[in-house]
């Protein structure tokens, strides 16, 4: 397949698969006589593989890790319940930061239903936002 080709049936785009090349990621192409790039039908199932692996949350550096023990010949599998472990654990403390993120912002919100404009001091920015009590 040449490179419009796999970009069609994977979804990304020409540019991603080339920076995805450049950052070995994937492996080189063979190249045509005429110099295009040639792919075998594996670069789908390596595109669709970045594609999951990022959706639950791997880094593109921590996906390479994973293919470069694959081709060294071991399996990745305990290495990638270790990521997976430590992104939940840091989902879940970002969900705990968004969740007290999101009271404070229901308690400004709420202060700015009852602030009365006329009451801001004029040596404050917005006395809703900074208050004072």
């Amino acid at each position: 397949m040449k490179i419009g080709e796999v970009a069609e049936a994977s979804g990304f785009s020409v540019k991603t698969i080339r920076y995805y090349e450049e950052i070995g990621l994937l492996p080189p192409p063979d190249r045509e006589a005429n110099g295009y790039r040639f792919y075998d039908d594996t670069i789908i199932q390596r595109l669709r593989f970045v594609e999951r692996a990022q959706t639950a949350g791997l880094t593109l550096r921590e996906i390479g890790q994973v293919f470069a023990m694959r081709t060294e010949g071991r399996a990745p599998c305990l290495h990638v319940r270790e990521l997976l472990h430590k992104h939940l654990i840091q989902i879940d403390e970002r969900i705990t930061q968004l969740q007290a993120t999101r009271r404070e912002l229901q308690d400004l919100a709420q202060r700015a239903e009852t602030a009365d404009p006329a009451e801001c001091p004029e040596d404050a920015i917005c006395a809703i936002i900074v208050h004072e009590e």
